[in-house]
């Protein structure tokens, strides 16, 4: 666990779920029936796929749903702030 968020600080979300994914791939065949939705998540969604292969084998629930949402904001926090941080860039915004 200690390498995991080592690669974490280092590399980002979407290096940590590849590696999540290759040194544990029993778990990302657990939540997930196909090889798509893991992609594309680790693609579009890094930090809520993160979030949600933490807390899948127990089941969401409850206030595991908070954390979720947490991460879905930072997702599309991670969108909006590299838009806005470009917006000098173009003219005419």
């Amino acid at each position: 666990m200690c390498c995991f968020f080592t690669v974490f600080l280092f590399l980002g979300p979407r290096f940590a779920n590849v590696i999540w994914w290759i040194a544990n791939p029993a778990r990302w065949d657990l939540a997930f029936s196909s090889v798509v939705w893991p992609i594309l998540g680790i693609i579009f969604a890094p930090w809520t796929t993160m979030v949600y292969m933490l807390f899948f084998v127990g089941g969401i629930a409850g206030f595991e749903w908070f954390w979720i949402v947490l991460a879905v904001l930072a997702d599309i926090g991670m969108y909006v702030g590299g838009g806005a941080g470009n917006r000098d860039r173009v003219p005419g915004l």
